[in-house]
This record gives structure tokens, sequence and C-alpha cells, in this order.
């Protein structure tokens, strides 16, 4: 399953029908969590991820990807529908698509990290850590802003 009509919306893992150049802007302007990041970064980032999108009357209102080594482990990030078109089940479908991948079945972790969607991940098996005490992360702070680049 690549691809998933709901109603005037396309949720597609085609990715020769993704607009990287809308996903940059959403993310550089609108994101909490990517603010100012340069158009290269999301280039890479898309290039080497699986990635899934919403198309909208051939605009691109939505996007996630898992970052991922199709073997034991995937990250899931940058997940986002635009404002004026969220509350039309967008999301859902976007992780019915990435779940329903036939290599996500052996996948050992999934991760991900969320502000506010916490109810949206839980419907797919996604739970706090089991054991936070193994974890660890360096995380920077507004890497993108311009003082920093």
């Amino acid at each position: 399953m690549n691809h998933i009509q709901l109603g005037d919306y396309l949720i597609t893992t085609d990715r020769s029908l993704l607009q990287v150049s809308d996903i940059h802007r959403w993310l550089s302007t609108k994101s909490y969590w990517a603010q100012g990041i340069p158009l290269e970064t999301v280039q890479r980032a898309f290039i080497n991820s699986f990635v899934v999108g919403v198309i909208h009357k051939s605009r691109q209102v939505g996007y996630a990807r898992f970052i991922t080594d199709y073997a034991v482990f995937a990250y899931l990030a940058d997940v986002y529908v635009e404002e004026e078109h969220r509350g039309n089940g967008l999301s859902k479908a976007m992780m019915e698509l990435l779940m329903g991948q036939s290599w996500m079945i052996g996948l050992r972790k999934l991760l991900l990290a969320t502000l506010d969607a916490h109810g949206l991940y839980e419907q797919y098996g996604f739970k706090p850590l089991h054991f936070p005490e193994r974890i660890m992360e360096i995380t920077r702070m507004n890497l993108y802003q311009a003082e920093n680049v």
C-alpha cells in the first residue's frame, strides 16, 4: 500500500509526487523543532528517509518521515499537516500508510518525540519509554537559528 485517497487528498509514499520546497517552507517557518532549517538539510533528510506526504489539489499540505535501517529501528520525525487541513483524518492516514509497510513488522524499536500529539501515536502502539534510564541524548536547541549558523 503506497497511496490512500481521502476525498480530495492523496496520501502517498511516492517521493516523486512530494515537494521538498514546500516541506522546507513549513518546517523552517511553522515547526517548533526546526525553525530556520536550511533547505539542503531538509533535502538530505528527505533523500535518506522513508517519506509520506499529503497532496491536496497538486499542493503538498502534510508530511512525515521514518529515519530507518529497514531492519531493526525507525524514528518518526517531521510530522505535520498544515493548520487549515487539520481535522480531516490526514495524520491518521499518514500513520496508517507508514505503519502498514511490510518492513515495519520486523522492527524491534520505533521512537518519536512529540509535544502535543500523544493521543494520535498511542493509537499505533507508541507508549512512554519502557526503560528511560537506558536512553541518552544530545540535543542542540535552536541549531538552525541565524546566530548559531
